[in-house]
């Protein structure tokens, strides 16, 4: 896949590429080890179901499946608060933004959490769109459209910071150009969809972004 120019504006995947979820779903899990697998069941039941059903349901089934305790999912809600941008995201984003390029955000939870979890970025997004009002998970094509249609852009003209790699097939379905914001050094399985650029760390933004 070949770099946007010029990049009308921004679109992020928001728990992984902008947030450190990971650490709030450990917490809450109790260990970094069952914190993954809780994370895996519920990627599952998310990727599978497609059609938007009620995020924190889906949380505590993935509780159940994974055999994490009863109790993580409500304090992974009660914990939602604590979500922290990655160490360079305000700043790299800012600049971006100060370009006069729109930045959005499509995410996979209720309206609620993804409006919280988005204030936590600590800045300001044109659009925020979550799973909920789209009515579809990603990485159904309609989530993307859906964001696309919020901000009126070319969809090649509109770059997408994906956080897992599911998001990259997701978004390159519908024409966006991808980069892979890949903190956690995940191998890149080969397919039909490959990113124009893979880091780990949103810092190529403030050259990709011009």
């Amino acid at each position: 896949m070949k770099q946007p120019a010029p990049v009308e504006a921004v679109v992020f995947d928001l728990l992984t590429a902008l947030l450190d979820s990971w650490s709030v779903w450990n917490r809450a899990a109790g260990s970094e080890t069952d914190g993954l697998r809780w994370r895996r069941a519920y990627l599952q039941l998310t990727y599978g179901c497609g059609v938007y059903r009620p995020y924190e349901d889906l949380v505590r089934e993935a509780a159940v499946k994974a055999g994490v305790a009863a109790s993580a999912a409500a304090a992974l809600v009660a914990d939602w608060h604590t979500l922290q941008p990655w160490p360079e995201a305000p700043r790299v984003l800012a600049e971006v933004a100060a370009r006069d390029i729109p930045l959005g955000v499509i995410t996979n939870c209720s309206a609620a959490l993804g409006r919280q979890a988005a204030e936590r970025v600590g800045v300001a997004f044109s659009v925020v769109l979550t799973s909920e009002e789209t009515g579809y998970y990603k990485p159904r094509p309609e989530s993307y459209r859906a964001v696309l249609d919020r901000l009126g852009t070319d969809p090649a003209r509109t770059l997408f910071v994906a956080g897992s790699p599911a998001d990259i097939r997701g978004a390159a379905g519908v024409g966006m150009p991808v980069f892979w914001h890949n903190r956690a050094g995940l191998p890149f399985i080969a397919d039909a969809a490959r990113p124009f650029l893979i880091a780990d760390t949103l810092d190529p933004l403030r050259e990709l972004a011009r």
